[in-house]
């Protein structure tokens, strides 16, 4: 790996981190973008940014429930919806082309984007 490799891939994660630390989530909309551009993942950038994400998500976790706690009730349901959601998407995520999945996420970033600027 080359020397520029590494600082663009390490950019790329510290963007993730940041967006995902000052918005509580969304730091894939960032990295799957900056991976396919800087780096040599093509085919395997999804899986590559979960795996990038999680341990991101569990500093956030981590730090969110020593400042401010975390209201588990009101997050029950929803992590369990997610986990359904992630196991579907793991069983039919590889069955859809990875240019359709770029183009569906690229919906969804403009569609939240227009959404929050309206």
């Amino acid at each position: 790996m080359h020397r520029n490799q590494w600082f663009a891939m390490a950019f790329a994660g510290g963007l993730a981190g940041m967006i995902n630390g000052l918005f509580g989530a969304g730091g894939g909309m960032v990295l799957v973008p900056l991976l396919t551009l800087l780096t040599p993942l093509k085919e395997n950038v999804f899986p590559a940014s979960v795996a990038i994400i999680l341990p991101i998500c569990l500093v956030s976790l981590t730090f969110i429930a020593f400042t401010e706690g975390l209201p588990y009730r009101s997050a029950l349901p929803y992590l369990l919806g997610s986990a359904l959601g992630g196991i579907l998407a793991g069983v039919w995520g590889r069955k859809i082309p990875v240019h359709w999945l770029h183009r569906g996420l690229g919906i969804l970033i403009l569609w939240g984007g227009i959404r929050y600027l309206c």
